[in-house]
């Protein structure tokens, strides 16, 4: 019997969304003010990604002085997770709060400007979109479908997943059936697992339901939220998939073009606020979560094999380089990425590398906060 088989789902903790589906109506436009919408692809009460758009939403009111009011609506009461970038492109809503990568049924491009495998961590992903020619791409692709996307708000560094058991050697990897999206799930379906990407508020019923039997999501903060310590065993690290996850704000594109230049600054700046503070509340979020998780289910990460991590990391390289061949566009989205990547490469190696493996060979031994 499985970790799982031993609680009944009463006891999991599952961050579902609540709510029929809401009819669509138009937004009011009166006397210079602007009623929008915004539809996310996150469960209502999942605080951290939840929170994140509620906190854009707000500061777009805040910093328009109440001209530009934003409703947001979780996923599962105006719509499907996955159903918010059709919505904004078609002008049925104004803005959606999400991750791009769940749109690559379209191009897979758009996993470049959510998370890539062995890819940019925070920092390194916002320097490629603002200084490293990347958001001028993003803009010609999402173009294609009526959408302006920004980034607003990403996760940090990703854990590697949960699993029944611990994952000794590839061959582990090929009866899985994992909860994981984007190009994560591609390096993984090469191994021979099978993968399947399933809405955060759907997790829980999918391991009940025998429809998986390993999953990722983001980290420590968010699993303790869903329950997952409950449900299996074996909690991996280091992530290989998503080194850092963009959220997208994605606005319909002619409401953009629409907009004068203080409004669209207003926009631009609220998501900018985003991209510091909700990886921050990820970082501090995570720390606690992980001690909590220790403390009260005895979960300890379980550290994955440097000689599998490097196999997976040879896949995903392979991977990534296989969107170039989607088509033009999606080569040189492969090449402006891989080019700012290797340019910072050396940079990172003599400065963040080397003091992150050196910050605590001076820690005073008789400090224990330290």
């Amino acid at each position: 019997m499985t970790k799982m088989q031993n609680i009944s789902r009463r006891q999991a903790l599952a961050a579902t969304a609540a709510g029929a589906s809401l009819p669509l109506a138009a937004p009011l436009y009166a006397q210079g003010r602007r009623e929008m919408r915004m539809a996310t692809s996150w469960p209502g009460d999942l605080a951290f990604l939840s929170g994140s758009a509620i906190r854009c939403a707000e500061a777009i009111g805040e910093l328009s002085d109440g001209r530009l009011t934003v409703e947001v609506f979780p996923a599962g009461t105006l719509m499907g997770a996955f159903d918010v970038h059709d919505a904004v492109g078609n002008g049925d809503i104004e803005f959606y709060h999400a991750a791009d990568y769940y749109f690559q049924g379209k191009h897979r491009a758009f996993n470049f400007f959510t998370a890539v495998p062995l890819g940019l961590m925070q920092t390194e992903m916002l320097g490629w979109l603002e200084f490293g020619g990347g958001q001028a791409l993003w803009d010609e692709l999402a173009a294609r479908y009526g959408v302006r996307s920004v980034a607003c708000g990403g996760t940090g560094v990703q854990m590697g997943g949960w699993y029944e058991n611990p994952i000794e050697s590839l061959s582990d990897l090929e009866n899985l059936t994992m909860r994981i999206p984007g190009l994560g799930a591609a390096v993984l379906r090469e191994l021979g697992a099978s993968t399947v990407v399933t809405p955060g508020g759907q997790i829980v019923d999918a391991l009940f339901a025998g429809d998986i039997n390993a999953l990722e999501w983001v980290g420590p903060a968010d699993d303790l939220a869903f329950g997952f310590p409950k449900l299996l065993a074996t909690y991996i690290y280091p992530g290989f998939q998503e080194p850092h996850t963009v959220s997208s704000l994605g606005t319909n594109l002619e409401l953009w073009e629409s907009l004068d230049d203080r409004d669209r600054a207003i926009i631009r700046a609220a998501a900018d606020r985003e991209n510091t503070r909700q990886c921050s509340d990820y970082y501090g979020g995570n720390g606690k979560a992980l001690s909590q998780m220790l403390q009260e289910y005895g979960t300890q990460p379980t550290k994955l094999p440097d000689d599998v991590f490097d196999q997976l990391a040879e896949i995903a390289y392979r991977v990534r380089a296989s969107v170039a061949e989607e088509d033009e566009l999606g080569g040189r989205v492969n090449e402006s990425f891989l080019a700012y990547q290797r340019s910072i490469m050396d940079w990172n190696n003599e400065s963040f590398a080397a003091y992150f493996n050196r910050r605590d060979a001076a820690v005073p031994v008789f400090d224990e906060r330290l």
